[in-house]
Formats: structure tokens, C-alpha cells, sequence
């Protein structure tokens, strides 16, 4: 693996930190958040996370980007509160900018986003979580937005992407009462869309990313804003959006090999154009 990586850094020239640890599965590219013990973010990994993306952006080649915990008991535990402990309002903008640009690239990234939580999703461990499409959760897996029970609030995308997905009621009760949740009930009020057992969140995540080749990516990066579009305005407000990006799809190269394929019976060889 280390081989890969290595591999990888050099053939795409990418410095990321060394807590951030970056693999190509074909046309997969797995992301490992590796800052023992728990996993939590400082200001490098998260601008690492937003220069990935851009790259990831350019890459024709990777359709889907997995990202995960090391070790076996975290996913992440979020921010480094020791950033915080001095009270500096110029230490906490600095910080809230990079988990927003971190996020919201990850969020607006043109393939898919599978999160694999192997352990505790907690405060911008599941704000990363929840700024990607999918989510799979172990079934010993813990969530929480918690930082009010430090004086803070959720600031990457937390009050907005949790109420979105499990409402506002789910909501309160995870930020303003501080309730923390498990798998089970995660996926019972659609914050995860699957429970696996201990170790699996991982294989499972990288099996649903190899369906992803299967679509024409030039499909996947049209269709996806078009999905969370309905966030910001009515799904009416889209349907014009949605006829007209289906008749532009008709200029990509790979709508053409898709059709043909179909009809020929054969596998499509997508070109990602």
C-alpha cells in the first residue's frame, strides 16, 4: 500500500501532510485520515482535503473518492480542541475558513463522496461525513455534533447538512441537547444509508465506488448538483435545468459510447468526456 501511495504523491504531484494518507484503486482514490490517536483535524489536513479535491477535479481518471478512519476506533473526533484553548479569534477564523473550504469542496466534488465510519464521527469528523453523498456506518459506530458542550458551534456545515438530512427535530436534539447516536439509530433517521458490521465499513464503501464506473461520469457530475440543488430552492425550480442538462449530455463523447454499448450488448469504455 505504502507503494501505492507513495506512487500516487509522485506521478499526480501532490504534497499533502503526512496525516493524510491518499491511495488509487483504479478508479477509486481512497482517503485515510491517519493523525493517531483519534483521527482530529488541524489546519494542514484540512487544506490537504481541499487540494485533493481540486486535483481529484482534474483527474479524468477517478470516478469516486472513499474516505475513512486509521485504526479500528475512530473515524474522526473532530477538531484539535487544544487550537482553541487560548480563546484567539484569529486561530478560530482561520480555522473555521479551512473546515469550510475543506467541506464544501469535498461536498461540490464532481464524482462521488463515500464516507466509511469505522468508529466515533464526532463534531467535524461528522461534519466531513455528512459533507459526503454517501455514508456507511459499523455497527459499533457513534455520531455527534457535541460542540456546544464546549461553548462552540458546529462551523462546517453542521446546522445546515444534518437538519437537511434527519430534520430539525433530530437535529436540536444531536446540537442543542448533545445527544449522541448510534449506528442503528443513525441509519433509522437517514444520517447513515447502511450499517455493516465491525471492519466492513470499508469494503462495503469501496464496493458501492467500483459501481460508480460502471455510470458515465460525465452523467454522475451532471445529475449530482442537480440532486442537491433541492437544498437551496424547490424541486420545480430545477425541472428546467434538468431537460436542458439531459439534451447537453448529448455533446458528451461518452453518451454516444453508452447508447452504443447498450445496443451492442457490450460494456461501456467510458472516457470521462
Amino acid at each position: 500500500m505504502s507503494h501505492q501511495v507513495e506512487t500516487y504523491h509522485q506521478a499526480q504531484h501532490l504534497e499533502l501532510t503526512d496525516k493524510l494518507v491518499v491511495e488509487k484503486r483504479g478508479h477509486i482514490a481512497l482517503l485515510t485520515l491517519n493523525n493517531p490517536s483519534a483521527n482530529t483535524w488541524n489546519a494542514d489536513m484540512l487544506l490537504g482535503v481541499k487540494q485533493l479535491v481540486e486535483h481529484l477535479n482534474h483527474d479524468p481518471e477517478i470516478y469516486a473518492l472513499v474516505v475513512t478512519g486509521a485504526g479500528d476506533k475512530f473515524f474522526s473526533a473532530g477538531a484539535d480542541l487544544n487550537l482553541f484553548a487560548s480563546g484567539d479569534k484569529a486561530m478560530a477564523r482561520k480555522m473555521a475558513r479551512r473546515f469550510g473550504e475543506a467541506f464544501e469542496a469535498l461536498s461540490n466534488y464532481r464524482g462521488v463522496t463515500i464516507a466509511a465510519i469505522n468508529g466515533y464521527a464526532m463534531g467535524g469528523g461528522l461534519e466531513c461525513a455528512l459533507a459526503c453523498d454517501i455514508r456507511i456506518a459499523e455497527e459499533q459506530a457513534q455520531m455527534a455534533l457535541p460542540e456546544a458542550t464546549v461553548g462552540l458551534l458546529p462551523c462546517a456545515g453542521g446546522t445546515q447538512k444534518l437538519s437537511w438530512l434527519v430534520g430539525e427535530g433530530w437535529a436540536k436534539r444531536m446540537m442543542l441537547c448533545g445527544e449522541r447516536i448510534n449506528a442503528q439509530t443513525a441509519e433509522r433517521i437517514g444520517l447513515v444509508e447502511e450499517v455493516v458490521a465491525q471492519g466492513q465499513a470499508l469494503t462495503k464503501a469501496l464496493e458501492l465506488a467500483e459501481k460508480v464506473a460502471n455510470q458515465s461520469p460525465v452523467s454522475v457530475r451532471t445529475i449530482k448538483p442537480l440532486i442537491q440543488g433541492a437544498r437551496t430552492q424547490a424541486p420545480d425550480h430545477w425541472l428546467p435545468a434538468e431537460r436542458e442538462a439531459f439534451v447537453d449530455l448529448f455533446d458528451a463523447a461518452d453518451t454516444t459510447e453508452g447508447v452504443s454499448a447498450f445496443l451492442e450488448k457490450r460494456k461501456a469504455q467510458w472516457k470521462n468526456c
